[in-house]
C-alpha cells in the first residue's frame, strides 16, 4: 500500500469516527430533551370555599368482590389519595381512621349512626363508606368500587358562590329541601357505583385522559401503563370513582340551590 493510499484510508476512518460521534451526540441530546409539561385533569368540590376546606375521612372498603386477591387497605389508600387531590377538600390519613375505629371498638360501620359517631370522634365533616364490588388483576384488569358519602356538618350543604337567605334557616331549620341528607339522615348525601373494565373503550378513553400530564409520553407503554399495571389501574379507578362522587355532589347541591325559597 502506498503512502497516499494509507493517508486516504486514515482520513476516511477519522471522518467515519466524527460522523459516529455526531450521531451519538444527537441521539443523547434527543434522549435528554424533556417533554412539554401538560396540566393533568383536576377535581373540585362544590362546597362554599369561603367557609373553609371540608374535611373528609375514608373508612376502609369492604371486600364484596368474591375474591381474596383484593387488598382492601391498599385500594382504600388509593381512594384517600384521590380524595386528597380534590380542591376544597382535606382528607384524613387512612391509618388515623383505622386507629379511631379500633379505639371505638368498631370493625366496620353498620348504620348511619355508626358513621356519625366515627366522624364526630375524628372531627370530620364527611365520611366515605364503600366496598370493592369486583376485582380482576389479570389483563385486561377490572375493578368495581361503590362509595357512599355521608355529611355530618352543614358545611357540606352549601354550594359555592351561592347567596344565603338566613330567613330560611330561621323558618325551617330542619327542612330537607334546604339541608338534603344533612346531619346523617337515613340516606347518604351521594352514592355511586362504578364497574371499571379495561376492555371498555369509553373507560380506556377516560384512562387516557387521566394519564395526560401524569406520565412520560416517551415511555414504551405511554398512557397504557395505567392498564398494564393493576396498581396504576387501581390509582385511576379510585380517582375515577371519587370524580363520579363529586359529580353527584355537584348535582345534589345544584338541586338544593334551585329548591331554596325565594
Amino acid at each position: 500500500m502506498t503512502i497516499a493510499q494509507t493517508m486516504l484510508a486514515s482520513g476516511r476512518s477519522r471522518a467515519w469516527a466524527v460522523l459516529m460521534l455526531l450521531a451519538l451526540a444527537s441521539l443523547l441530546q434527543g434522549c435528554a430533551a424533556k417533554p412539554e409539561l401538560v396540566r393533568p385533569a383536576t377535581l373540585s368540590a362544590p362546597y362554599d370555599a369561603s367557609r373553609g376546606e371540608v374535611l373528609w375521612a375514608v373508612v376502609p372498603l369492604r371486600n364484596e368482590s368474591g375474591t381474596t386477591l383484593a387488598d382492601t387497605l391498599a385500594i382504600s389508600d388509593k381512594v384517600v389519595a384521590a380524595a386528597s387531590q380534590v380542591r376544597g377538600v382535606r382528607t384524613l390519613p387512612l391509618n388515623r381512621t383505622i386507629a379511631t375505629m379500633r379505639a371505638l371498638r368498631m370493625t366496620h360501620l353498620e348504620t348511619p349512626a355508626d358513621a356519625k359517631k366515627l366522624a364526630t370522634e375524628m372531627g370530620a365533616d364527611g365520611i366515605i363508606v364503600g366496598s370493592i364490588t369486583a376485582y380482576d388483576p389479570f389483563d385486561p384488569p377490572t375493578l368495581g368500587i361503590a362509595l357512599a358519602l355521608y355529611s355530618r356538618t352543614p358545611i357540606m350543604d352549601f354550594a359555592g358562590a351561592q347567596t344565603m337567605d338566613t330567613r330560611t334557616l330561621q323558618a325551617q331549620p330542619t327542612d330537607y329541601q334546604y339541608f338534603p341528607r344533612s346531619s346523617f339522615g337515613e340516606a347518604p348525601a351521594s352514592v355511586i357505583s362504578q364497574y371499571m373494565d379495561a376492555k371498555n373503550h369509553q373507560l380506556l378513553a377516560d384512562v387516557r385522559a387521566y394519564a395526560s400530564g401524569r406520565h412520560d409520553p416517551r415511555s414504551a407503554y405511554g398512557w397504557r401503563r395505567y392498564v398494564a399495571s393493576m396498581d396504576l389501574f387501581t390509582e385511576f379507578a379510585a380517582w375515577h370513582a371519587v370524580s363520579r362522587l363529586l359529580d353527584s355532589e355537584w348535582l345534589r347541591l345544584a338541586k338544593a340551590t334551585q329548591q331554596q325559597p325565594k
